[in-house]
C-alpha cells in the first residue's frame, strides 16, 4: 500500500484538484447567470406570458435546444476555433471553459423556465390583480417561489460540470480528468487513475451536500 502512495505524485494531484475545482466553480458561476437570464426571458415572452413575444421565444427555444442536443465531447472540438480566439490557446483549464459554460447555460435556462412554470399562476394573478409591475412580480413572486428548484437545478448542474471537466481534460484541458488519461491509463498507472476518481467523487459529493444544505434552508414547504 505504502509502495503505491509512494509512486502517486501528489504535488501534480493537488494541482489537477485545484484546476478541476476551478473549471467546476467558473464555469457554475458564469453558466448560472447566463443560464437564469436566458430561462427568464424564455419564460416571460411565452404564450401568456408578463411579455408575450413569439419571435424572440422562438428564437431563443431553438437556440437553447440546439445547443442542449450537442453532446460535450463534439461541442468541445466543435469551439475549438473559437476557444483558441477567445483564450489564446486550446490547452489547459482556462481553454475548457467556453465549452463548459456555453453546454451549461442552457442546461440551466431551460431547468430555470420549468422551475418557473410550476409557480402557481393563481399567485400571479393576484399580484397583477393588486398593481404589481412585471419586475415587481419576477422579483418578489417567481424567483422567491421558484428558488429551491433553481438552488436544485445549480447542484444538478455543478455535479454534471465535473463529469464534463474530466471528459474536456482528456483532450488537454488540465484537471484530474487530464491526470487520469495521461498519467493513469497511457502510463498504465492504475493508482494514479484510482486516486483521481477518488477526488472527483468526492468533489461531487461536496457540491451535492453543499447544494442539499442550501435547499433545505430556503424550502419552507
Amino acid at each position: 500500500m505504502l509502495e503505491i502512495l509512494q509512486s502517486i505524485n501528489w504535488e501534480t494531484m493537488f494541482d489537477a484538484v485545484l484546476e478541476t475545482v476551478y473549471m467546476s466553480v467558473t464555469s457554475l458561476i458564469i453558466a448560472t447567470i447566463l443560464g437564469f437570464v436566458l430561462g427568464i426571458v424564455l419564460y416571460i415572452t411565452q404564450d401568456g406570458g408578463l411579455y408575450p413575444n413569439k419571435i424572440v421565444n422562438g428564437i431563443l427555444d431553438f437556440i437553447i435546444n440546439i445547443f442542449r442536443a450537442v453532446p460535450f465531447i463534439i461541442l468541445l472540438f466543435i469551439l475549438v476555433p473559437f476557444t483558441k480566439i477567445l483564450v489564446g490557446t486550446i490547452l489547459g483549464a482556462k481553454a475548457a471553459l467556453p465549452a463548459l459554460i456555453i453546454s451549461s447555460a442552457p442546461f440551466y435556462a431551460r431547468m430555470c423556465m420549468i422551475a418557473l412554470c410550476e409557480v402557481d399562476k393563481g399567485t400571479i394573478e393576484a399580484s397583477q390583480a393588486m398593481g404589481a409591475s412585471p419586475f415587481q412580480i419576477i422579483t418578489k413572486i417567481l424567483i422567491p417561489e421558484a428558488r429551491p428548484a433553481l438552488i436544485s437545478s445549480i447542484t444538478v448542474m455543478g455535479v454534471s460540470l465535473v463529469g464534463y471537466t474530466a471528459m474536456a481534460g482528456c483532450i488537454g484541458a488540465g484537471g484530474l480528468g487530464n491526470l487520469a488519461y495521461l498519467y493513469g491509463l497511457v502510463r498504465n498507472n492504475m493508482p494514479v487513475m484510482y486516486i483521481a476518481t477518488l477526488f472527483v467523487l468526492i468533489i461531487v459529493f461536496v457540491i451535492q451536500a453543499i447544494g442539499d444544505v442550501f435547499v433545505k434552508k430556503i424550502d419552507k414547504r
